[in-house]
C-alpha cells in the first residue's frame, strides 16, 4: 500500500518536472522579443486604453511609436507632459500640441426644445432610429438626452443636464469616445482655449428651427457679417466657427438673435 503511494507520488513529481521543463524551454524558444523603447514608452502612457489615439489601447500606441509609425504626442489623454517624456525616450522633438475638449453642439434643453410626444421605452440614443420621428424630440438634429455619450466616456467628463449632454472641459481628455457614441454626430472637438462655439447642429431653415427650438441657429448670416477675421460662416443653414481664425472678439455672439454662440471661457 505504502509502496503504491510512493510510486504514484514519484510519477506525479517526474511528470510535473517534465512539463515544467517543457514550458520553460518553450517560453525561451518561442518568446517574442519586445523593443526596450516600446516598453519604456508604454510605461509613460497613462494606461487608460481609451482608444482615443486611434490604436487598440496603450500597448498598440506604444508599439506604433517605437516603430516610428505614430508621433510621440499621439496620446490625447497624456497631453504635452507625456509627449515630452516619450520624445526623450525616442530621441526626438515632442512638437507642439493643442489641448482639445469635446463640445456638444446643442443648446436645446428641456425648456427650449419641444417634444412631439411623451416617450416611454428603451433609454438609448441609438434606439431612437427605431421609434416614430427618430425620438420624442421635435428637432431631428438635437441632443436626445439618453446619455450613451455618458456611458462611453471613461473619464466621467460628460453628463446629461436638463435634457442635454454637457461636457466638463476640465475633466475631458478628448479621447473621442463620446463622438463615436453619439448617433446624431453632434459632438466635436474644439481647442481647450477656444473662445466661442455654436451650440446647434440643425440644418433646417430658420422658420422650421424656430418651430421646434427657441435656441436654434436660424442661419440668418448676421454673425458672418460681423466677423472681421472671416472665422464664422453659415453652410447648410448652420453657422460654424473656424477656431484657427477666431480672435475671440465676441461680435458674432453679441449679434446672434438666438444667442446660440456660446462664450466657452465663461462656462
Amino acid at each position: 500500500m505504502i509502496t503504491g503511494i510512493v510510486i504514484s507520488a514519484l510519477i506525479v513529481s517526474v511528470t510535473g518536472c517534465i512539463i515544467g521543463f517543457f514550458l520553460c524551454f518553450s517560453s525561451e524558444k518561442f518568446k517574442v522579443e519586445v523593443d526596450p523603447k516600446e516598453e519604456a514608452v508604454l510605461g509613460e502612457l497613462p494606461g487608460n486604453n481609451c482608444g482615443g489615439c486611434g490604436y487598440a489601447g496603450c500597448s498598440g500606441l506604444a508599439a506604433a511609436i517605437a516603430k516610428g509609425e505614430a508621433p510621440v504626442n499621439q496620446c490625447p489623454v497624456g497631453g504635452a507632459p507625456v509627449a515630452a517624456k516619450i520624445a526623450e525616450i525616442m530621441g526626438v522633438e515632442a512638437g507642439s500640441s493643442v489641448r482639445q475638449v469635446a463640445f456638444v453642439r446643442c443648446a436645446g434643453d428641456c425648456e427650449k426644445a419641444k417634444d412631439n410626444y411623451e416617450y416611454t421605452g428603451v433609454n438609448k440614443c441609438s434606439a431612437m432610429r427605431f421609434v416614430p420621428g427618430g425620438g420624442p424630440k421635435a428637432c431631428a438634429y438635437g441632443c436626445l438626452g439618453f446619455g450613451e455619450c455618458v456611458e462611453a466616456c471613461p473619464f466621467d467628463a460628460i453628463h446629461i443636464v436638463n435634457g442635454i449632454a454637457k461636457v466638463d472641459k476640465e475633466v475631458c481628455k478628448a479621447c473621442g469616445k463620446c463622438i463615436e457614441a453619439c448617433p446624431r454626430n453632434m459632438i466635436e472637438l474644439v481647442p481647450y482655449d477656444a473662445n466661442y462655439a455654436v451650440a446647434c447642429s440643425s440644418k433646417n431653415k430658420g422658420k422650421d428651427v424656430m418651430q421646434v427650438c427657441s435656441a436654434g441657429c436660424i442661419g440668418c448670416h448676421l454673425c458672418e457679417k460681423q466677423c472681421e477675421s472671416d472665422a464664422i460662416h453659415v453652410e447648410d443653414n448652420i453657422a460654424h466657427i473656424d477656431q484657427t481664425k477666431c480672435t475671440g472678439c465676441g461680435k458674432c455672439a453679441e449679434k446672434c438673435p438666438k444667442k446660440v454662440i456660446l462664450h466657452l471661457k465663461a462656462m
